[in-house]
């Protein structure tokens, strides 16, 4: 009887829309010996895991853990859990993931309205005011670091808002937690929800979520049950709360790494964390200046995590990552939706956010650009001038 191939994985750098390198002590974590759902000493590591989230969220909300899904699992909790049939939903929509939050919203029976932005473009406070005094919705959700896009969105009048409005907040935040400040408790938000693939260099599996009291209070007033019985909070809280009730069966393996990579961050510093995705994000910017290209959303609306690169007049898009891939081991992501073919997206997302990653990417660039007609550009020794001047100032 034949059998099948040992499964086998070439190196790659991996600077596409997710998923991040993963530390070795990371992948280390993994290999520890399972332990039962219940045993006392994986209750105490769930226990520490959840303090960890809690201070990279920068919340004290008591109900923060890991949902056992990717970050689509945790944006379908946030919905399936916080609307019934009828009630009205305001979800705003400038890229791909905003326009899965709707899609989302309205299998849960949600009236859903959408107000729109230009894909590259974010929103301003006015015209998401304007949204709640005219739909009076009773949830507003948002993309903090839209992936489609490269675009960042200002949260800190959201939260005010949506409370004199007695509307719910709920944002996206795969893209910007542990890369970029996320103030949970500060900008008010009431659920928030994330990945582990991205900025925390965990393999994807975990959807770190959040959930604050004005949310717990809605889901105490359901007249229906949540409709989802997996994703269902009444009864997860159970086991992630102080009964540690069961009620589905942990990714005992994926909370070892997640735990080690909460560790990994804490080690570094929050701050400084979020200090070397900027400075990544400033040094490849510096390189693609050189080269004549340019990044897709506003410079003060620009994500540091994910790069949203125009691709030159005359270029073939696929076909640069693919060299890139095949000769150097780099990946980068190409555009969805209305950019597919239009632009490159680089990731610099946690491990993957290095300046040697991103001298790698530049020097790969210029020679595989060159092959293809577009010329030499000097785009290392712009990166290292940002650099230096960095460290000068």
């Amino acid at each position: 009887m034949l059998t099948a191939a040992p499964a086998t994985a070439r190196r790659r750098i991996l600077l596409g829309p997710g998923p991040s390198e993963v530390s070795a002590r990371v992948r280390e974590a993994m290999a520890r010996p399972l332990l039962g759902h219940l045993d006392p000493e994986f209750l105490g590591l769930m226990t520490q895991t959840q303090d960890m989230l809690r201070r990279l969220f920068r919340t004290t909300n008591p109900l923060t853990f890991p949902v056992s899904g990717t970050g689509s699992a945790g944006m379908e909790a946030c919905f399936v859990n916080l609307l019934e049939p009828g009630e009205r939903a305001l979800i705003c929509v400038n890229g791909q993931f905003g326009a899965r939050m709707a899609d989302v919203a309205t299998r849960t029976g949600a009236d859903v309205v959408s107000l729109e932005r230009p894909w590259g473009k974010v929103f301003d406070a006015d015209e998401i005011e304007r949204g709640l005094k005219l739909h009076r919705p009773k949830l507003v959700a948002i993309v903090h670091a839209e992936t489609s896009t490269g675009a960042l969105q200002p949260l800190s009048e959201l939260g005010r808002m949506c409370r004199e409005h007695d509307a719910l907040l709920v944002v996206d935040a795969v893209t910007s937690l542990g890369g970029l400040p996320v103030e949970t408790d500060l900008w008010q938000i009431d659920a928030i929800y994330s990945g582990t693939q991205k900025c925390l260099s965990v393999p994807p599996g975990l959807a770190p979520v959040s959930f604050g009291p004005r949310a717990i209070q809605a889901l105490e007033a359901r007249k229906r049950p949540v409709q989802s019985w997996y994703l269902d909070i009444t009864m997860i809280q159970r086991y992630w709360g102080s009964e540690r009730f069961y009620h589905h069966t942990a990714p005992i393996s994926m909370i070892y790494a997640l735990h080690e990579g909460l560790r990994v961050i804490e080690e570094e510093g929050l701050e400084k964390c979020w200090e070397r995705h900027r400075r990544t994000h400033g040094a490849l910017k510096a390189g693609l200046e050189a080269f004549g290209m340019e990044l897709v959303p506003d410079s003060e609306n620009q994500l540091p995590t994910l790069n949203a690169v125009r691709v030159p007049r005359g270029i073939d898009e696929a076909s640069l990552r693919q060299r890139l891939l095949s000769e150097y081991g780099i990946e980068i992501g190409g555009g969805l939706g209305e950019f597919k073919g239009k632009i490159w997206r680089i990731g610099l997302m946690g491990e993957s956010s290095r300046s040697a990653n991103v001298g790698l990417l530049l020097g790969a660039m210029e020679e595989s650009l060159a092959g293809m007609g577009f010329g030499m550009r000097d785009a290392l020794t712009a990166m290292e001038k940002y650099l230096q001047a960095q460290k000068a100032g």
